[in-house]
C-alpha cells in the first residue's frame, strides 16, 4: 500500500497498571524437548553456533543448529537443537548462556480469551557452549496472542515480548539460572490505523532496548506508531515515556527498528508501505524526530509491498532492508552527518519471502532466511561499498524465520544433531 498524506488522528494507547503473573509449567513437555547431540571435530577458532527459528509446518520441528566459520563464511548444518512449536523469534542473553524463543501461536478458538485467540508462550533454554545443545528450562505465557519478538535488557535481567495478534507488550524477570520468572508489567495497546484490513487494531511487532538501557521502543504496525517507554531496571518494569510515541505516515505499518552504532539516529522499516523512516534520536528524553521517509523498492516497481527486516552494519555506513514481495534486500548508504539514506543496491535473496536476515559478528557476511522457498543464502559484504555478493551457499531448511549467533567454546567438540 502506498503512503497516504492525510494526518493521522491521535490514537489512544492504554496503559495497564496491573501486574500479571502468567507462568505456565503444565504441559511444557508436550511442546518442548531437548535433542541429543554428538560431537564432531572443531573446524577453527572463529566458529559460532547459529540457531535458526522456524515455523513448524511441513517437516520443520523447531529450532535448528548450524556452525558458522567466520573465516570462510561457511555454514554447516548440525541438526535439530530443540523441538518446539513455531519458534519464530529466538534471542540469547548478553552472556550467551541462555536462549529464549517465542512460540507464535494465535489460533482462533471459541473458548480462548482476547477475541478468540489463544495466548502464545515464551520458552527458555540453557546453551551448552561446547556442543550447542539446548536444555529446556521453562515456559511462560506471553500475555497475549501471536508473540513475534523478544528483547533482553543490557544487564540480562529483563525479558520483553511483543504480542502481534493482540497488540500488547509485557516484561518478565529473568531468574538466576536463566529461567523466565513472573511477568512484571504489561501494556495493552489500543486504536486502529488507516488500512481497515491490516490495521483494524494494534499489532505490536518488535521490542528494542536503547543503547543506554533506558528506553524501550515498540513499533506497532496497526497504529502507525513507535511507542516509547522508560525502563525501570530496579523494578524490571516499563512505563510510558514523554513523548509516549512518534507517528509515521498513515498506512505505512512500522515493523522493525534499529539504532545507528553511534546512537544519534534510528530507523524503522515499514511493512505495508515498503519504506524506511529515519529519525534523529534524543538520548535524554527518548524522543524520535522524523527526518526522512524513503522507499525500499526501486522506481517503477508495482508488486507487493511487504518489507520485513532492517539491520545496520558495524561501521554505521550501510543500512539493509528486506522486501518480501520483491524478494530482495535493498542497501542504503547512511550520511553519518545528517542520518539520511541513499539507495545503492537492490539484490535478489535467491529465494522467496526474506522475512529475516542477519549480519555475522565479523561484519563480513549477511545471511538471508527465505521463509517460503525453504532456504537460507549467504552473501559476502564488500567492506568498501557495502554491496552484497552471493557466496555460493544455498542451504535447505523448512520455513526459516530467525537467526541468532552464539560464540562456540574454543577447543571443545562441536555438536551434530541426531534426528
Amino acid at each position: 500500500m502506498s503512503c497516504k498524506s492525510q494526518v493521522l488522528g491521535r490514537l489512544s494507547v492504554g496503559r495497564s497498571a496491573r501486574i500479571l503473573c502468567a507462568t505456565i509449567f503444565a504441559g511444557a513437555a508436550l511442546l518442548f524437548s531437548s535433542v541429543r547431540l554428538a560431537a564432531i571435530p572443531v573446524h577453527g577458532s572463529h566458529d559460532y553456533f547459529v540457531y535458526v527459528g522456524t515455523y513448524t509446518r511441513g517437516d520443520s520441528k523447531g529450532i535448528y543448529l548450524y556452525r558458522f566459520d567466520e573465516a570462510t563464511g561457511q555454514m554447516t548444518s548440525l541438526g535439530l537443537a530443540a523441538e518446539t512449536a513455531n519458534p519464530s523469534f529466538v534471542i540469547t542473553d548478553p552472556t550467551h548462556r541462555y536462549l529464549y524463543a517465542v512460540n507464535e501461536m494465535a489460533n482462533r478458538s471459541p473458548n480462548a480469551p482476547r477475541g478468540g485467540f489463544h495466548q502464545g508462550t515464551i520458552a527458555s533454554y540453557a546453551i551448552d557452549s561446547k556442543t550447542g545443545a539446548l536444555k529446556f528450562l521453562n515456559s511462560v505465557s506471553s500475555g497475549g496472542s501471536g508473540p513475534c519478538h523478544l528483547a533482553i535488557d543490557k544487564l540480562g535481567r529483563i525479558l520483553f515480548v511483543a504480542n502481534y495478534s493482540s497488540g500488547s507488550v509485557a516484561s518478565y524477570a529473568i531468574l538466576k539460572g536463566g529461567s523466565i520468572g513472573a511477568m512484571t508489567w504489561f501494556d495493552q495497546h489500543h486504536g486502529s490505523g488507516a488500512n481497515p484490513k491490516r490495521q483494524e487494531g494494534p499489532h505490536a511487532h518488535e521490542v528494542v532496548v536503547s543503547p543506554d538501557n533506558r528506553f524501550l521502543f515498540v513499533p506497532d504496525l496497526g497504529l502507525d506508531h513507535i511507542l516509547i517507554y522508560r525502563i525501570d531496571e530496579a523494578k524490571r518494569t516499563f512505563s510510558a515515556s514523554n513523548p509516549a510515541y512518534v507517528a509515521v505516515n498513515p498506512g505505512l505499518g512500522p515493523r522493525h527498528f534499529a539504532f545507528a552504532p553511534d546512537g544519534r539516529f534510528a530507523y524503522v522499516v515499514c511493512e505495508m508501505g515498503s519504506s524506511v523512516v529515519a529519525f534523529s534520536y534524543n538520548r535524554e528524553t527518548g524522543a524520535l524526530t522524523v527526518i526522512q521517509t524513503i522507499s525500499t523498492l526501486p522506481a517503477g516497481y508495482s508488486g507487493e509491498d511487504a518489507s520485513a527486516e532492517i539491520h545496520i552494519d558495524k561501521s554505521g555506513r550501510f543500512l539493509y532492508a528486506s522486501n518480501r514481495g520483491q524478494n530482495t534486500i535493498t542497501e542504503f548508504q547512511i550520511d553519518k552527518t545528517t542520518g539520511k539514506l541513499t539507495p545503492v543496491q537492490n539484490i535478489s535473496t535467491e529465494g522467496k519471502t526474506p522475512r529475516n536476515f542477519v549480519i555475522d559478528p565479523s561484519g563480513k557476511y549477511l545471511i538471508a532466511a527465505n521463509q517460503d522457498s525453504n532456504n537460507m543464502v549467504v552473501f559476502k559484504i564488500d567492506p568498501a561499498n557495502g554491496h552484497l555478493t552471493p557466496a555460493n551457499q544455498n542451504l535447505e531448511i523448512e520455513a526459516p524465520v530467525c537467526l541468532t549467533f552464539v560464540p562456540e567454546a574454543g577447543s571443545a567438540p562441536v555438536a551434530r544433531g541426531l534426528n
